[in-house]
């Protein structure tokens, strides 16, 4: 009885290869590795330097700003490469192309420049003081008067 393995059966036949293999690469590091955990070791590694204060501090939104805008160009740049890589072929259209992609990625930048989402030192914003003068509670001004119902006559 030849019975063959389907495709599916293939399939899962090499995840769970592929799991038993990964489970056995964590258990026999665990069993190989030394364990001698100290002060020293356990600390937050920060690229050499000593760590200072909590690691659950808020970091100021420009590290993300500008790690989204190297991004979003470094993206856009790689259209670039298959521009490159056919140029020859489809020669004066290309140019063309590419010229006019690389007009609107630099009025992005000139955009990102002048709105300061490039400036890495921006100025501290004027935030006026709210007073801290407690309010009082406002005097009664007596019973409210009730708007009489207009009658026609």
């Amino acid at each position: 009885m030849g019975q063959e393995i389907s495709e599916f059966g293939k399939v899962f036949l090499f995840l769970a290869v592929g799991a038993v293999f990964v489970v056995l690469g964590f258990v026999t590091s665990r069993l190989i590795r030394p364990h001698r955990p100290y002060t020293e070791k356990l600390t937050t590694y920060e690229c050499g330097e000593e760590p200072k204060g909590s690691a659950w501090i808020q970091f100021n939104i420009r590290f993300y700003v500008i790690a989204l805008i190297f991004i979003i160009f470094d993206v856009e740049v790689l259209f670039l490469y298959p521009w490159a890589a056919i140029f020859k072929q489809v020669g004066g259209y290309a140019l063309a192309v590419a010229l006019v992609f690389l007009g609107v990625l630099t009025l992005g930048l000139i955009y990102e420049w002048k709105k300061g989402y490039i400036n890495w030192v921006v100025p501290t914003p004027n935030i006026p003081k709210m007073p801290t003068k407690k309010f009082e509670k406002p005097k009664s001004l007596g019973k409210p008067k009730v708007a009489e119902p207009e009658t026609t006559a």
